[in-house]
């Protein structure tokens, strides 16, 4: 098998679908390239990981990953430090990665690229012995994506009301993040450990990180009010919110957070509780993945 197509049918917006149909395009693009490959769908959390780490197992050089940014944590948490290639066609709901590599989200072409793209090397990061590469962080976001995941309402619509709901019930903790030598202590609404810019939607906590660069961008959101914090939302869609009062954004390659209870935590959006003290750790050009031909090593640069 030289290719595997691995699709989440709960993925955001392949979740009222057709997912024969989507089966029907993988197969499609495979004999277009003409690939031997397989095409299966996830069946649940966790399940992609495991599906990739079969057809791993079996030869394959190239695994795609449809869905959102969690399917796409958990086939390239597989593919990391391998020679194989990770292909993404974005179905969630943000698909933080997939717009920081300028993916086309038509299927068809998406699809195309994933299997026969450029290939580039990105960093990946690792939050709680997690790996993640996109974004990962404590605090807020963490508590936001949880209420997310066990929600079945989707669009912005119900993301806001989520957001407002969850800002109101949010408490900020304190933190200890100790990293190139310094060590600081900060109230915070939340930390966020960015490889990427994104959470998704062109919401840009980190707007000053790239996926190559072999470090990591920690961002941290001193804590402020519920309302003050809507106020200023605004700030992750034009790539400003570094600039605002309270937030400190540093480089790190390697990095500790610290509290006085067990931490709950993300990575790429999927949620987990970890000890008092999580380890931060940059992975410098472990991933390889498919791009359009046309779309150049510095991302930044080049991708909204």
């Amino acid at each position: 098998m030289e290719a595997g197509i691995i699709i989440n049918p709960y993925a955001g917006t392949l979740r009222s679908g057709d997912i024969e149909t989507c089966i029907r395009l993988a197969r499609m693009a495979l004999d277009k390239c003409a690939l031997d490959g397989e095409v299966v769908r996830t069946t649940g959390i966790g399940t992609a990981r495991e599906l990739a780490r079969s057809m791993v197992a079996r030869g394959a050089s190239t695994l795609v990953a449809w869905g959102g940014d969690g399917t796409v944590n958990e086939v390239a948490a597989e593919v990391a430090f391998r020679s194989v290639v990770l292909g993404i066609v974005p179905g969630g709901s943000g698909n933080g990665l997939a717009r920081e590599l300028c993916l086309e989200r038509r299927p068809e072409t998406a699809l195309l690229t994933a299997l026969q793209g450029a290939e580039r090397v990105l960093d990946v990061g690792e939050l709680g012995g997690k790996l993640f590469v996109n974004v990962a962080g404590i605090g807020f976001d963490a508590y936001l994506a949880e209420m997310f995941n066990t929600s079945s309402h989707r669009g912005r619509i119900a993301y806001f009301m989520m957001t407002l709901r969850a800002l109101l019930a949010y408490r900020p903790s304190a933190y200890t993040v100790s990293a190139e030598g310094e060590t600081f202590h900060d109230t915070a609404l939340l930390v966020a450990i960015a490889n990427g810019r994104q959470y998704g939607s062109g919401a840009r906590i980190a707007p000053l990180a790239r996926v190559d660069d072999g470090l990591l961008d920690i961002v941290l959101v001193g804590a402020r009010s519920p309302w003050s914090a809507l106020s200023q939302a605004w700030r992750l869609f034009n790539g400003t919110v570094y600039r605002l009062k309270g937030v400190r954004t540093f480089s790190v390659q390697r990095a500790e957070l610290a509290a006085t209870r067990p931490l709950t935590f993300h990575v790429d959006g999927e949620v987990f509780t970890g000890g008092t003290c999580l380890e931060v750790r940059a992975h410098p050009h472990a991933l390889r993945v498919r791009v359009a031909k046309h779309t150049g090593l510095h991302f930044r640069s080049l991708c909204c």
